[in-house]
């Protein structure tokens, strides 16, 4: 087997903006010729919605209850598997051992997840409320808003532990450890407030807990709130958090 020589790297911290858009531009190629990922972007997330609301026909309400928490913890989860593979695989054949800035890797990816998050959540919220009959009290493009937050602060999260896998099945192995705990943890299954306060304060630092409060009060309230304000502040604080994280973190290519 030959081993690939990597080129020079850039090492300046500035963002190119021509590289960070050819780069997401790239990345936006050859999604295209991935018929089975743009299934998973779009597909998958509608399609479990859609399960869910006839899972719950013979129970009233309850879809209204979590769909549309559902709605933002759905499309975090298949951006964040998606994203942290599609960066894996491209470190391990070497693609990422190009004269370019981790920045502009990073910011280039984000930018293509980001468009993609932002189809994939329309099209996720448009089914939800205008199809499957999803009774919000506030906008639906505040819904819209929080589920593209939600899936944006999924990729930032599939991009930093990318860094940490040396294979697509650790990417995967990476979602109990960072996934699992904030699903079992944000408020979906029994509010925050009625956990063992130990539980309760770890709640309180997990970024999706905000995105499932945040439904929550577009869920409930017709105006936006103070709390409203302050979950997508957290979410989207934390998404760019992640991503500067990321690029720090980011390696050329896999061992």
């Amino acid at each position: 087997m030959t081993t690939r020589t990597a080129p020079p790297v850039a090492t300046g911290r500035a963002l190119n903006p021509s590289r960070t858009a050819a780069t997401a531009a790239r990345v936006l190629r050859q999604l295209h010729h991935d018929p089975r990922t743009i299934a998973l972007l779009l597909i998958v997330p509608v399609a479990m919605i859609t399960l869910l609301r006839y899972v719950f026909d013979g129970a009233p309400g309850t879809f209204d209850a979590i769909g549309a928490s559902l709605l933002g913890v759905f499309p975090l989860i298949t951006m964040f598997l998606v994203t942290s593979i599609a960066t894996l695989r491209e470190r391990t054949s070497g693609t990422l051992a190009l004269p370019l800035g981790k920045g502009d890797l990073i910011a280039g990816y984000a930018l293509a997840f980001g468009a993609i998050a932002v189809v994939q959540s329309a099209l996720a919220t448009a089914v939800s409320v205008w199809l499957l009959g999803l009774d919000v009290t506030g906008s639906p493009w505040l819904l819209l808003l929080v589920a593209l937050l939600d899936a944006l602060l999924g990729t930032a999260l599939g991009l930093f532990v990318s860094a940490f896998a040396a294979s697509e099945f650790q990417a995967v192995q990476f979602m109990p450890a960072v996934i699992f705990p904030q699903l079992l943890l944000c408020g979906l299954f029994i509010p925050r407030d009625r956990m063992h306060p130990a539980l309760e304060a770890i709640s309180n630092v997990l970024p999706m807990s905000y995105a499932v409060d945040g439904m929550n009060e577009v869920l409930h309230h017709s105006d936006l709130t103070g709390a409203f304000l302050r979950d997508i502040a957290v979410v989207a604080g934390s998404a760019l958090l992640v991503l500067c994280l990321g690029a720090i973190t980011l390696r050329r290519r896999t061992p």
